[in-house]
């Protein structure tokens, strides 16, 4: 089974917008066995979406649309699908009352643009858009369907998730398929890599194996596509086999994130933690807080930019600030100390370094960062050299010095 994707949009195409939509939808579409062919990104002009359309429906089974359903004069995607499909706009009570409802709890009025919003083609059937004014619209075609969502990301991702995916189940017979995924820590991907050849050479021909790499952090995906009960256990096997090979890298075995990982360390041993951050400004707070029911654990944050705030809030010492620099190992314990005695937490991550582009010495070259990490009173801290770019550097920042807490706490009796 094979889909196309159309990310319809002008700002995409100039690079106002990032395309992340498509990226979620052919995710979403791959976990339940479904590949995707081709993906376009085209303008909001009439002839661009009625030809691909047209030409995507003649190859594929399933064709997604995001973009060009809002309430402004630019947005014609439903008035091509109607043309398209030999219908016409017809006011649809259950969209008004959707649309009414939306605008009353944020206490907006229904003016004639947000009345527009009701009104969809009658050969459409319509998919509940619980965060926003555009519902969703099912097209079938022969033995075909079109889909087209709004390309409001959290709006899309919604419909995918609780309207999209099950109608697509309920009207394809689609392949088992199997995705395993192992997050892996505190190794080149290229060391990973040939620490991994023979065993990798050594996969069943059926089980695809992909190496997904972020800053500091590598994903191992082991899939198998028209998949049965014989090959979910084979697929656990072999990635079981890889304790042997690399027991202090795997972080996760169920493909979680290091931010998940570590919360679910702190919510089985009921610890708090703070964090005191320079070089990220809060980037390490934010991870934390990213996840739900973070509030159990996470007391709370400073970020530390100016050596004043080190000094007088988290009780850095003047001395070791003139005699050390901001960015030494003396100052990221002392940090570390003085978050955990502030916020009263079991334990803390500090860190402090120079991202870039500027600010870099022969000494302490760009990318130089120190992380300490305190578990109840003890400190432990390391130095690290990343890169040149800047957001690069705060990422791997993030990264490494949740890693580096994570091992630690796995040592924890």
């Amino acid at each position: 089974m094979e889909a196309i994707i159309i990310t319809i949009g002008d700002e995409l195409l100039i690079g106002h917008t990032v395309d992340t939509n498509a990226a979620f939808i052919a995710s979403a579409l791959n976990s339940i066995g479904i590949s995707v062919k081709r993906k376009y990104i085209i303008s909001d002009k009439k002839d661009e979406i009625s030809t691909h359309v047209k030409q995507a429906l003649s190859e594929v089974s399933i064709v997604l649309t995001t973009g060009g359903l809002g309430p402004t004069n630019d947005d014609i995607t439903k008035k091509v699908l109607c043309e398209l499909f030999n219908t016409e706009l017809v006011l649809s009570e259950e969209a008004l009352m959707q649309v009414k409802q939306f605008l009353e709890i944020r206490n907006l009025p229904l003016n004639k643009n947000n009345l527009g919003q009701a009104y969809i083609p009658q050969a459409c059937t319509l998919l509940t858009n619980k965060y926003g004014t555009a519902p969703g619209m099912l097209f079938k075609k022969s033995e075909s369907i079109l889909i087209s969502m709004p390309g409001v990301p959290h709006e899309m991702i919604s419909l995918m998730t609780d309207e999209v995916l099950p109608a697509i189940k309920s009207l394809f017979s689609l392949d088992r398929i199997i995705h395993k995924v192992i997050t892996v820590g505190g190794i080149a991907e290229a060391v990973l890599a040939e620490k991994l050849s023979d065993w990798e050479n050594k996969l069943p021909e059926y089980i695809h194996l992909a190496y997904l790499p972020s800053p500091g952090v590598i994903k191992l995906r082991l899939s198998v596509y028209n998949s049965n009960d014989n090959h979910i256990h084979e697929v656990e096997h072999q990635a079981n086999k890889l304790y042997k090979i690399i027991p202090d890298n795997i972080i996760s075995m169920e493909g979680l994130s290091l931010t998940e990982v570590l919360g679910k360390i702190l919510n089985q041993k009921t610890l708090t933690i703070g964090t005191a951050e320079s070089c990220t400004g809060g980037a390490i707070a934010s991870e934390i807080t990213s996840i739900a029911g973070s509030s159990d654990y996470f007391k709370g944050s400073v970020v530390a930019y100016h050596n004043s705030i080190k000094e007088n809030i988290l009780n850095v010492s003047k001395s070791d600030l003139e005699t050390y620099g901001a960015v030494s190992k003396q100052v990221a314990e002392s940090m570390a100390k003085g978050i955990a005695e502030l916020l009263k937490t079991d334990i803390s991550i500090a860190v402090t370094g120079i991202a870039g582009p500027g600010g870099g010495t022969s000494e302490k070259p760009v990318g130089t960062v120190w992380i300490a990490i305190s578990i109840k009173g003890k400190v432990l801290s390391q130095k690290y050299k990343f890169g040149n770019r800047r957001d690069t550097n705060i990422r791997r920042t993030v990264n490494a010095g949740i890693l580096f807490l994570i091992n630690e706490m796995k040592r924890m009796k």
